[in-house]
């Protein structure tokens, strides 16, 4: 315990001294802040100062081997870490699938050759990834896809098409699965691989939401020679690594949703209720239903986020969060839901506006954050999907 309390004395120096202090109370979380790669762009420079400054001490992944560019942290060391950058309001200096899918991953499955070459680029924000995973004939059924790899010597030959490629247009490399073996049962005949976004052959279109934006796209592989090193745990089985990242990703979308980070630009529930809402002269709300609503909705989420801390301190100590994950997307993604029916509920018309002079910024983010949060309950997985493994692999019920 000295040592852990000495960590965190020498911790809040450090951050005292070299944290942007503009940075402070803009927190982010999984899916908002600074991605990386090598099509970023830096309207802040304090977000890259933050970037390479924690990046040089290996916290933009706290728990990774120092080998690979992480901080060599133990559990006990990243979760003070994570307290002073909350207690701060700063936000992770980077975020990405690559820390919180590939990355992990690739720690379990890679080789070494793997590890070295992509580990460290992750962990200094060199390359941003994405993943190729479901295709149009093949979303909740994923192992029915039929994007095919052939072997040619040395390399294999991808073609086909993946779509819902979140953020492709942006990224540099893909972590992908592929068919290898046609004959064989859906889930033996796959095989995962990674590739460079700027080989010949690959070809990216952005799909427009109903939010009007478009981080999801379609990308499309037509002869794409991938080196055969690039195979990541065996060929055509695939499916045990593609299993292991879902479980990466639900965690991580769990997180993003789950625990309403960047709601209303920082205020929260708290601080859109105030703006919008009626109070009584003792300080209520007077609309008891509407009180009973955000205490609720307040109270779901405390619990929410120690108990995936927990869970996620557990994990750990294995190989990742497993089929529990499941449990994490449903209700982090389903309390996001309601979390944003009950924001719309509180600015009332003015949420519902699309543009025009009668709507501030913050009002028009609303509603295209209640419009994308229509979509948490589908990706990564459909909520009828992640019931099926709490039933089979959770609470071990028959088939």
């Amino acid at each position: 315990m000295p040592d852990l309390e000495r960590f965190r004395a020498d911790l809040r120096d450090w951050l005292d001294s070299h944290a942007p202090k503009a940075l402070m109370g803009a927190p982010g979380n999984e899916l908002e802040g600074v991605w990386g790669g090598r099509k970023a762009t830096w309207s802040d420079p304090d977000r890259k100062h933050w970037l390479e400054l924690c990046a040089e001490r290996g916290f933009t992944a706290p728990e990774w081997p120092r080998a690979y560019g992480g901080g060599g942290l133990s559990r006990d060391e990243a979760r003070v870490l994570r307290q002073e950058l909350a207690q701060r309001k700063l936000p992770p200096p980077l975020i990405g699938f690559g820390l919180t899918m590939i990355g992990p991953v690739l720690l379990q499955f890679g080789t070494e050759e793997q590890k070295q070459e992509h580990l460290p680029k992750v962990c200094r924000g060199e390359i941003r990834w994405c993943q190729g995973y479901s295709e149009p004939g093949a979303g909740s059924d994923l192992a029915g896809l039929q994007c095919r790899a052939v072997l040619d010597g040395d390399h294999y030959v991808i073609n086909g098409q993946k779509i819902w490629t979140s953020y492709a247009d942006q990224s540099d490399w893909m972590f992908c699965l592929v068919r290898t073996d046609p004959s064989a049962k859906k889930q033996a005949g796959i095989t995962f691989l990674l590739f460079d976004m700027e080989t010949p052959g690959v070809s990216v279109k952005p799909i427009p939401l109903i939010s009007g934006s478009s981080p999801f796209c379609e990308t499309f592989l037509t002869d794409v020679r991938v080196p055969t090193r690039n195979v990541v745990g065996q060929v055509n089985g695939g499916w045990t690594v593609a299993k292991a990242l879902l479980a990466h990703e639900r965690t991580m979308i769990a997180d993003a949703f789950g625990g309403g980070a960047g709601i209303g630009k920082g205020r929260g529930i708290a601080g859109w209720a105030h703006d919008y809402v009626e109070f009584e002269p003792d300080g209520r709300l007077g609309d008891a239903s509407l009180r009973h609503r955000i205490a609720q909705t307040e109270m779901d989420t405390r619990a929410f986020v120690l108990t995936t801390q927990r869970a996620r301190d557990a994990a750990k100590a294995g190989h990742g969060p497993g089929a529990a994950s499941s449990l994490f997307k449903i209700y982090g993604t389903e309390l996001n839901q309601r979390r944003m029916e009950l924001l719309v509920a509180i600015a009332g018309p003015q949420a519902l506006g699309w543009e025009g002079a009668g709507f501030d910024e913050r009002e028009l983010d609303l509603t295209r954050q209640w419009l994308r949060s229509r979509g948490n309950t589908i990706e990564g997985g459909t909520s009828e999907i992640q019931l099926n493994i709490i039933a089979k692999h959770v609470l071990g019920l028959p088939d």
